[in-house]
């Protein structure tokens, strides 16, 4: 029997849509792309021009009307979050929506009781889980390799001396904008996804630029998992002038591994590039981390190279096999741990205005 096929609705049509949502949808077996919600096309920038084959609407109320559609994918700014999934889930729709999920936790929670009654599933689009890199972390942790985790740091650190003029620089962070939204979602997600909800949260705001703006632009977000936990270290910088970049550093009672670049699929999926094509989501050897084990009593490092990628097209994959019957426990970022994430967000936010912990 042929799987069935779910059609799919795409709010916005932005570089999140071009670049990370529709190309998922394009190689996902039980997903067709159906249509797309482009306010206002132009001529080098025309949705109908290139997806000929997908109805273009020009309101997000005219998609949620639409009863051909299964799945709706929230592709626009943060502040328009909530109200779109609140509406998509009451129309009868399943919907994935892009990071940050939402401004606040409450407004998390309302979604998960909403889902909860229409019976209809969200996933948010935390698609930095199936990095590479982040998948090697995970399996050393998980192996033993490194022994007990004592300190953990995950980086997004570079050199962007002008700031955005997008909700990831100015909208806000009462709007789900700024720095901690943008890149503090992905870097606490991870940390969240290995060591769970910390028991304090410690945070340093920072304009590194110096712009005059008074939206941070930097964070230091410290993680404490009490006694015998690791410290985890979140950081993000803009002025930050390095040839290579540092995004992981482990270190453990057995061992420590320390990793710098960027996972390789983003600047794929710009260039063209999809899930399926060769070489996708491998990173060249000079890239890879440096592991370091004691044999006896002495240091030892050797190359470890990233695991087999399973790239971001296993995060639709697994909304597929949750929407054909596996259900809330198959949803591959479920909301309510979207909603913890957030909550750390929160205390950072809280941390960095008084100056001291605050405990979750």
């Amino acid at each position: 029997m042929a799987s069935k096929t779910y059609n799919v609705g795409v709010i916005g049509y932005g570089m999140s849509a071009k670049v990370f949502h529709i190309p998922l949808i394009l190689v996902t077996p039980t997903f067709k792309l159906h249509s797309i919600v482009q306010r206002t096309p132009k001529p080098n920038d025309d949705a109908s021009k290139d997806h000929p084959s997908a109805k273009i609407y020009h309101s997000a109320e005219t998609l949620f009307a639409d009863p051909a559609i299964d799945i709706i994918i929230v592709t626009t700014t943060p502040d328009t979050h909530f109200t779109f999934t609140k509406a998509a889930l009451e129309a009868g729709k399943h919907v994935l929506v892009e990071k940050p999920f939402v401004p606040t936790s409450a407004e998390a929670q309302q979604l998960i009781d909403i889902s909860a009654k229409t019976g209809k599933l969200i996933c948010v689009y935390q698609n930095r889980r199936w990095d590479s890199d982040f998948l090697t972390v995970q399996m050393l942790i998980n192996d033993g390799k490194l022994g007990r985790v004592v300190e953990f740091e995950t980086h997004f650190d570079r050199y962007k001396a002008v700031r955005p003029e997008t909700w990831k620089g100015k909208l806000g962070m009462d709007h789900a904008g700024g720095v901690i939204y943008d890149l503090g979602t992905h870097l606490l997600d991870q940390a969240y996804v290995l060591f769970g909800l910390p028991k304090s949260v410690t945070a340093i705001f920072a304009n590194q630029r110096n712009d005059g703006e008074e939206e941070p632009d930097s964070f230091t977000v410290l993680l404490s998992y009490g006694e015998g936990g690791p410290l985890v270290t979140a950081k993000a910088g803009v002025i930050s002038i390095e040839t290579d970049q540092l995004r992981y550093w482990v270190r453990g009672t057995e061992g420590s591994f320390k990793k710098f670049h960027l996972d390789v699929q983003e600047d794929q999926l710009k260039a063209g590039q999809k899930p399926g094509d060769k070489g996708f989501g491998i990173e060249s050897d000079e890239s890879s981390g440096k592991l370091v084990v004691l044999e006896g009593d002495k240091p030892t490092q050797s190359v470890f190279k990233n695991v087999e990628p399973e790239t971001y097209a296993k995060l639709y994959e697994g909304f597929s096999k949750a929407i054909g019957g596996a259900g809330e426990k198959a949803v591959p970022v479920k909301a309510s741990e979207a909603r913890d994430v957030l909550k750390i967000i929160e205390a950072a936010r809280e941390s960095a205005k008084s100056g001291k912990s605050v405990s979750l």
